[in-house]
């Protein structure tokens, strides 16, 4: 049986759900000029999931790489049954490999690579993934001015240059962990 993503998706969510316990998932979210399948946020570290499903190909993976490895602490591909062969040759070698596979009727994983610390993740990409109300809170709680008229990336760099750099990876993982959609970005 060929397994496409929608097949995977929630079963893998679970899986992960299950090693990692308490997480947040974010699904087809835009990082530079990619859209991740699955972004994952775990209490201390952002995790980026690709699915390459049986009927998937790797076209378009060079460029996923690059944004995924800028965006996420962590990566990890997740493969159909029929890429078992090459995946390794497709992704760094600190990118994690988890395989899919039909099981009585439905996706069953097995991790064949555990993932490594990403060299090219930064906290100025990280940061990107707020919306404005989530940079304008961090400012508050941190006492910082506010910078309304500014622009965007003139904010990003203020933070960027005013908190230390574990205190704004803790302020990234909570504000992503307690997004709520049922507010847009709108301004502040």
């Amino acid at each position: 049986m060929t397994l496409y993503d929608a097949d995977i998706r929630d079963a893998l969510c679970e899986f992960i759900a299950e090693k990692f316990g308490e997480v947040r998932f974010f699904d087809e979210l835009g990082i530079g000029r990619s859209r991740a399948d699955l972004l994952m946020i775990s209490r201390t570290a952002f995790y980026g999931i690709e699915i390459k499903s049986d009927a998937d190909s790797y076209s378009r993976l060079p460029r996923q790489i690059k944004d995924y490895d800028r965006y996420c602490d962590y990566n990890i591909i997740v493969a159909g049954a029929t890429h078992v062969q090459h995946v390794q040759e497709h992704v760094p070698e600190y990118w994690g490999i988890i395989i899919t596979d039909e099981e009585q009727g439905k996706a069953d994983f097995y991790e064949l690579r555990q993932p490594r610390l990403s060299p090219r993740v930064t906290l100025n990409y990280q940061l990107k993934l707020l919306w404005k109300r989530e940079m304008a809170d961090i400012q508050r709680r941190h006492k910082l001015h506010m910078y309304l008229n500014k622009s965007r990336s003139f904010r990003e760099k203020y933070i960027l240059d005013s908190l230390e750099p574990q205190i704004l990876k803790y302020e990234l993982i909570e504000q992503l962990f307690n997004r709520d959609y049922s507010q847009f970005d709108t301004k502040p």
